[in-house]
């Protein structure tokens, strides 16, 4: 059976619109939950299904997992998305095609913040 190539939308087409690079500051952090806005299509970089199989649909919600370059210009986010009928649970996913469910919260940054409140407490009483 012939395929039309028009039809067929590659991964260097698909990143070739977007090609610029990333802000300096990633938008999503690793374990914040998001959703997706976009049907995701395998577009070639997942060798185990056909491409322009449905991957993950519009609207499911996962964790992002960790988060990489392609190229070392465009940001990737590794996103896990639990108990969804799809022939994966992990995607990777641009930032255009995610949106933020809770605002992210360095927990580090956060446990600092306490202790320098702590230790000045501490300093003024002794």
């Amino acid at each position: 059976m012939a395929v039309d190539k028009e039809e067929i939308v590659l991964h260097d087409s698909v990143t070739a619109k977007r090609s610029g690079k990333d802000a300096q500051i990633q938008k999503f952090h690793i374990g914040q939950k998001v959703e997706l806005l976009e049907d995701i299509v395998n577009d070639g970089t997942y060798p185990h299904s056909p491409i322009g199989e449905l991957m993950m649909k519009k609207g499911s919600q996962g964790y992002i997992k960790t988060v990489g370059e392609f190229l070392q210009v465009i940001r990737v986010y590794e996103v896990h998305f639990f108990g969804v009928d799809a022939p994966v649970e992990i995607i990777g996913c641009r930032e255009h095609e995610l949106e933020a469910l809770e605002e992210y919260v360095d927990e580090v940054e956060e446990e600092l913040a306490y202790l320098k409140a702590h230790r000045e407490r501490m300093n003024r009483q002794n």
